[in-house]
């Protein structure tokens, strides 16, 4: 009955993705009926008739509303995905890619990229979700070095503790950068701050490759990580070689984080708000947990995205500052409130 009621969640959070990337395409500073939403998209993928269709709104619809909510609903189901392994690897429901300096090392690889204007000469416009993918992987196993080689039990203490304290170093490093290139300072503050505007299809395309091997890597692990949750002698004994399956999580994780940050900005507490909600919402089988927690994050982000430019229309906010004012008090909330007994 468990999972038959988990399957269940996770087709209405289906239903509620798919109504939300439908209401962030009608939704904004104007509002565009949903009959007419439905007759462009109608139009563009089917190659339908669609008399009376204004051009400009057709054009609002498909080159500005529907790669923007979609770069939302792909990011915040990247950051959600990410943060769920994360969680799963230190078995603490508190932790995160920011906490352990993924998104500090993708932050300051995305940065040199938009400060220099460097390009990889094989790698073209892949160049920025590359450069904050290997940052954020040589950030990632920095930490994890480190704190091995100072715990050899590696602690979630030690390894959250190495990690914040290396994100602040990391970020110390783009400040520092920031200060030496004035004239670019701009625009990296307003990548920092996180939003999906005039992002466009071009974005979309870059993530989408990141996304579906990081998705597809992390699923391919859901029965080990299952078994992790019991211990390293349980899953030494049915087969599992722990340290192996945590690097591969890790490096999947770093995939999906690094991509998003690079070409979203930083957007918080959604890799901790999303896991927390999926797993309440289904069980803790991460066969449901990973892809009910990529469904809710990707809504959220969506869900903030749309506040963010109709609040304060016709001028808009920046997402990370919507998911953190949701986020910080959520992050108390789970803090502080009584485990419930197991009586």
């Amino acid at each position: 009955m468990r999972q038959i009621s988990a399957v269940s969640v996770i087709v209405i959070a289906l239903g509620i993705a798919l109504g939300m990337l439908v209401l962030g395409t009608a939704l904004g500073s104007s509002v565009i009926n949903l009959r007419t939403v439905c007759a462009v998209l109608s139009a563009k993928l089917f190659h339908a008739d669609s008399p009376g269709i204004d051009p400009k709104i057709a054009t609002i619809v498909w080159e500005l509303r529907l790669p923007r909510v979609l770069l939302a609903f792909c990011s915040g189901g990247a950051l959600a995905l990410s943060g769920a392994v994360v969680q799963s690897v230190l078995k603490n429901q508190l932790a995160s890619p920011y906490i352990l300096g993924v998104s500090s090392g993708a932050s300051l690889g995305a940065g040199l990229v938009i400060l220099s204007g460097f390009a990889l000469p094989f790698a073209g416009r892949f160049t920025l979700p590359l450069a904050g993918f290997i940052f954020a992987l040589i950030t990632v196993f920095f930490v994890v070095a480190l704190a091995s080689k100072l715990d050899k039990a590696m602690s979630n203490t030690t390894v959250v503790l190495f990690g914040m304290v290396f994100s602040l170093f990391v970020n110390a490093l783009l400040t520092t950068l920031s200060a030496l290139y004035r004239e670019e300072l701009r625009n990296l503050l307003i990548w920092q701050m996180g939003s999906f505007a005039m992002r466009g299809w071009p974005y979309l395309t870059l993530l989408m490759p990141f996304t579906i091997i990081g998705v597809v890597g992390v699923l391919r692990w859901t029965r080990e990580m299952d078994i992790l949750t019991f211990g390293d002698d349980h899953a030494l004994s049915c087969g599992v070689e722990a340290p192996k399956v945590r690097r591969t999580l890790l490096f999947f994780s770093t995939l999906l984080t690094g991509s998003a940050v690079a070409l979203s900005g930083t957007i918080g507490f959604v890799d901790l708000i999303a896991p927390h909600l999926s797993r309440r919402l289904t069980c803790s089988e991460h066969r449901f947990v990973l892809p009910m927690s990529f469904l809710t994050g990707g809504s959220l982000c969506v869900a903030a995205d749309l506040a963010a430019r109709t609040v304060a229309a016709p001028s808009e906010l920046p997402v990370g500052a919507v998911t953190a004012l949701i986020g910080a008090p959520f992050f108390v909330w789970v803090y502080f409130r009584k485990p419930r007994s197991t009586a």
